[in-house]
């Protein structure tokens, strides 16, 4: 199943860390209530990972109010023997 990092943004505003994180604990998710914030770093993101089967489906777990901006990137891992088709990922 593809592993699917998930980062989440919010303004740099009090107001606005402490609803994201209300919003985060109080769906009650595992996967959010154990999110990573970088808030007090000034990094204003929440980030967790999602084993799914796809974007889509990542998405549709995220609380409405920020399904549209987060970043959700597909992880794979390579092995020696996938060097001849990696090319495609980076062919025009």
């Amino acid at each position: 199943m593809p592993r699917y990092p998930i980062e989440v943004w919010h303004e740099a505003k009090k107001e606005a860390c402490d609803r994201a994180v209300q919003v985060f604990l109080e769906t009650g998710s595992p996967f959010m209530t154990n999110a990573d914030w970088g808030c007090s770093d000034g990094e204003h993101k929440a980030w967790f990972v999602l084993d799914v089967g796809s974007k889509e489906e990542a998405r549709q777990i995220l609380p409405p109010m920020f399904r549209l901006q987060a970043k959700i990137v597909e992880l794979k891992k390579f092995t020696m023997a996938d060097l001849r088709t990696t090319l495609g990922y980076h062919e025009p």
